[in-house]
């Protein structure tokens, strides 16, 4: 499959912004926001159903059998929602188990979404005899998630596998993003069954990686159409703002950087799915486009909107945190930048070309 969105994809996007407008995400969220929770009682219940938390899921283990491209597509839409909840870290689980694990019982589960999961940033998990401990700093989605996937010491390798939520203990994390709960856990002896290891060298931090990506482009797409949308309508010396060149020239600037965030992030769903030699590279890439990109469209939408834009009533704020969160999941972009160095370096030494 080519990385060029289709028909098919368009149909997708339309029909995922439909439901977003319907259920009102960001209503959800603030709401959430209110009420210290994550809005999981609220549209969780709806996604299975839907068929998306289990859309990259092979038709075998009880998914839709699509490619990494259709979920970007859904993970744009819902970042546009400001979706609240651990719909992102599920399908990351979910994707990850199902490529590179042996559970499809669990698979199955999670692709029909009736079990939330969530996901480790960073962790100090070795396995100690039968089980695994430690502490995990930093886990999406932690507090009402049922399983966990987590970066596990194993003989001196990096495994990551899976542990139900029971078998740890919990406790809360500040987050500037409080529709997405952050939580710390702590391990003593849980259970790490074989068939809940993924394959050694599971590229779980590309596949976390791209759909954090594919998140912040609609979460700066709605940035761009928002602050465009105000710049027609805010009048001042007698015409709308829109007409100042200024004001025109950040709107512009802004939508390129967002056309430039998506191109890398399909280039990177296509390089994973496809198993690519490149996938690495190329969700380093897409990570730091995305992450400096993002920070540049925020800037410039505050800017736009001028005083409203940073006020509690106005919905910006949500979208502006939730694109802080996500440009610091799995390594900023300064962190992808020496990562892909790193990547790079034996062609130029080999001299082979880069591009």
């Amino acid at each position: 499959m080519g990385i060029a969105i289709g028909e098919e994809h368009e149909a997708l996007a339309a029909t995922v912004r439909r439901w977003c407008e319907t259920r009102g995400t960001v209503g959800v969220a603030r709401a959430a926001l209110d009420a210290e929770s994550d809005g999981l009682d609220e549209l969780w219940p709806e996604l299975g159903p839907l068929g998306w938390t289990g859309l990259a899921v092979s038709e075998a283990d009880g998914g839709q059998g699509y490619g990494l491209s259709e979920l970007a597509v859904v993970l744009e839409e819902l970042g546009r929602g400001c979706l609240p909840g651990p719909f992102l870290s599920t399908v990351v689980v979910a994707v990850a188990l199902d490529r590179w694990g042996s559970d499809p019982e669990l698979v199955a589960r999670l692709a029909a979404g009736t079990v939330p999961a969530g996901l480790a940033l960073s962790s100090e998990l070795e396995m100690r005899g039968a089980g695994v401990s430690g502490r995990a700093a930093v886990v999406w989605n932690g507090a009402t998630a049922e399983v966990l996937l987590v970066p596990v010491q194993v003989d001196g390798a990096t495994v990551w596998g899976i542990v139900d939520r029971a078998d740890v203990s919990v406790r809360d994390l500040p987050s500037f993003d409080r529709t997405r709960r952050l939580v710390e856990v702590t391990l003593d002896q849980a259970a790490l069954p074989a068939a809940r290891r993924l394959a050694p060298g599971a590229p779980v931090e590309a596949l976390a990686t791209l759909l954090a990506g594919a998140e912040l482009v609609g979460v700066a797409d709605w940035c761009v159409s928002t602050a465009a949308t105000y710049a027609t309508e805010r009048v001042q010396f007698g015409r709308p703002i829109g007409q100042f060149q200024a004001v025109k020239h950040r709107c512009a600037d802004m939508l390129v950087d967002v056309e430039g965030m998506r191109s890398t992030v399909y280039w990177a769903a296509w390089c994973i799915g496809a198993d690519d030699a490149d996938a690495s590279v190329a969700a380093s890439t897409a990570k730091i486009w995305c992450g400096d990109a993002s920070k540049r469209v925020m800037a410039s939408a505050l800017q736009v909107h001028g005083g409203i834009g940073f006020t509690w009533e106005h919905d910006l704020h949500f979208f502006l945190k939730r694109a802080q969160l996500d440009q610091l999941a799995f390594g900023d972009a300064s962190a992808h930048r020496a990562r892909l160095a790193s990547l790079l370096r034996p062609r130029v030494e080999a001299g082979e070309s880069v591009v």
